[in-house]
């Protein structure tokens, strides 16, 4: 195996294991956007999209070698030698099966590198879902918590609005009791003071009889005087 391919084996055998990490269950996909968030990642990450690209060009075109040498040594006219010349027949199956090895070791080289990508992305996308889910399950929480409290506090509003509704009752039928007491103390008085209006009228009729009867007496006296004195002076 010459140095390239050994070294698209090596970045194959480390894509595979990034791959299977990325796919370990207990590791979270926030833990791993705290590691994606390391300042040492950001120091590579201007260069990160042009070297993508690149590694991209550079495993296609190994995969077109491959591709190349697989067709080259699997042509009719390399059958036509190999039936011609026997021992050549070994040598072809040998570059044969090299051309093909590096043929899948290329192609899955960049299948995983495509698929490492979309998981990276995909891990980041989780995490930050999760975080907002997070966020939103908080928001909600509170939410339910001030709803059940509105809730208590409506109720205790209401409780609190009942036993007022039911002081102003009672305070109601107690004035009402006291305004129909003051309105019989009050018709009690009336009466009274009618009755009172009514001895005074009688009372003054009264006396008003008694003022003309007084009178008529002192005039019967007076005359009776006058009369006396009349009779004694013709005595005389």
């Amino acid at each position: 195996m010459t140095l390239q391919w050994t070294a698209v084996a090596l970045f194959l055998y480390g894509e595979i294991g990034l791959n299977l990490l990325f796919c370990l269950p207990f590791i979270s996909a926030q833990r791993w956007r705290s590691v994606f968030g390391w300042r040492l990642w950001s120091w590579f990450s201007p260069y990160w999209n042009r070297g993508f690209y690149t590694m991209i060009m550079v495993l296609i075109l190994l995969f077109l070698d491959a591709a190349r040498d697989v067709h080259k040594y699997s042509g009719p006219q390399s059958s036509q030698d190999a039936q011609a010349n026997p021992n050549l027949l070994d040598h072809l199956h040998m570059r044969l099966f090299r051309a093909q090895r590096n043929l899948y070791i290329s192609g899955f080289s960049l299948f995983l590198w495509l698929i490492m990508r979309r998981v990276v992305t995909l891990l980041n996308h989780v995490a930050v879902t999760t975080e907002n889910n997070a966020g939103l399950q908080a928001q909600m929480d509170g939410a339910h918590q001030a709803a059940n409290q509105t809730l208590e506090d409506n109720l205790l509003l209401r409780r609190a609005l009942v036993d007022e509704e039911k002081s102003k009752s009672s305070a109601n039928q107690h004035l009402k009791t006291e305004a129909e007491k003051l309105r019989r103390e009050l018709k009690a008085a009336d009466d009274a003071v009618r009755k009172s209006h009514t001895e005074l009228e009688a009372m003054k009729r009264q006396s008003k009889g008694l003022t003309q009867e007084y009178d008529r007496l002192l005039r019967e006296h007076t005359h009776m005087q006058n009369l006396q004195n009349t009779a004694d002076k013709k005595d005389q």
